[in-house]
This record gives structure tokens, sequence and C-alpha cells, in this order.
């Protein structure tokens, strides 16, 4: 699948390569048309002011093919932050967790918990996701739900009706988190989501 580049300014910003995978066996085959891509690039094109590559995959739920595709986008296409979405539920064919386990030089736990925190405020079967997050070298993986109304709601975070803040969104961490894994420095946009760091990390 050919790379896209968001279209964002370069000037001051470093760039950053994201790898995003869709992981879906009836998506993969054409039997409908995949969302998860989409609104995987669509979310971090509109958080971001850095310059974004993207590495877009659509796998089937196959565990090995998906470690693989992991692997890949860390180790060879050199991606500083890997977003999947699909295969996170407790049905047979769910088995993202697993493969990025299997993967993983660290298990980052903050990350799932956060993730069914927000699902929470929606319906109760949130408590059957199972989405993990990990580190492998310099890369940060997160595994997130597959419906696209569910990637925005757990990125961003929940908001009330006066627009302040009621549910962090686990992306807040995240620019922090690969700046101390060795990445580029991810500076978002604060109306879609602000990051925090601590104010010693904060580049002037």
């Amino acid at each position: 699948m050919p790379e896209a580049v968001a279209p964002a300014a370069t000037g001051g910003f470093e760039p950053v390569r994201i790898g995003i995978v869709s992981v879906s066996d009836r998506a993969s085959t054409g039997v409908y048309e995949d969302k998860g891509l989409p609104a995987l690039q669509d979310w971090l094109a509109r958080a971001l002011h850095n310059p974004i590559a993207f590495e877009p995959r659509l796998i089937p739920d196959d565990q090995a093919t998906i470690s693989a595709t992991l692997i890949e986008l860390a180790d060879t296409a050199g991606c500083s932050l890997v977003l999947t979405t699909g295969g996170t539920g407790p049905a047979l064919r769910d088995v993202t967790p697993e493969a990025t386990l299997a993967v993983a030089h660290k298990e980052m736990p903050g990350f799932g918990e956060q993730m069914r925190q927000i699902g929470l405020r929606f319906v109760p079967t949130a408590i059957l996701s199972r989405q993990v997050a990990v580190v492998r070298g310099s890369t940060l993986i997160i595994n997130l739900p597959g419906q696209p109304k569910a990637i925005a709601e757990t990125l961003e975070g929940l908001r009330g009706e006066d627009g302040s803040p009621v549910v962090p969104g686990i992306f807040a961490a995240v620019p922090y988190c690969i700046d101390l894994i060795g990445g580029p420095y991810l500076e978002t946009h604060d109306a879609v989501c602000k990051a925090f760091r601590p104010k010693s990390a904060v580049r002037r």
C-alpha cells in the first residue's frame, strides 16, 4: 500500500513516521470498505503540527501476520508510533493484543486502563476490550478500538458541554512517551488534544 503524507506545515516541526494498521479479515479481503485507516489518518492529521509520513497496512486477523507487520513498521520502516485498530475483543479471531505483546520490549499498561475507562462512559461492554500498548525499541505501539467514533474518543478524550475536558484521552501522554524512547518531538493542536509534558521537558 503506498505511503501517504499528511498536508502539514514543515517549518519548525520535526517530521514523524507513523504506522497505521487496520486488522480485519473481511476488510482485508474486500468484503467491506475499511474505515479504520481513514479514521486514524484523519485524526492524526488534525491533531499534530508535525509533518507526518503515514505507513498504512490493511491485514487479516492472523497473529503471525500482525506481529510481522508491527516488527516491519518498527524495525524497518522506522515508525516512531504505530496505531492499530481492530481485533481486540474476546472473539476467537481477535488476536491483536497477543500479536502486539509478542513483539514487545516493554508493556505500557496505563494506556489500556485509560482506554477502557473512556469506553465505560458509553457502554458497559467496554470491559470486554483488551487493547494494550507496548514499546519496541524506539517505537510506541498502541491498540485502538475498531470503530471510527471510538478511535477519536479514545485518542482525544471526552469533553463537557462547555468544551472543558472530562476524561483525558490517551494521546495527551503519547508525545512525552515518544520523547522518552528517543523519538521526534511531537506538537499537538490544543483544540484537538493538548499534549502534557513536565515543565522540564517542554521546548521553548
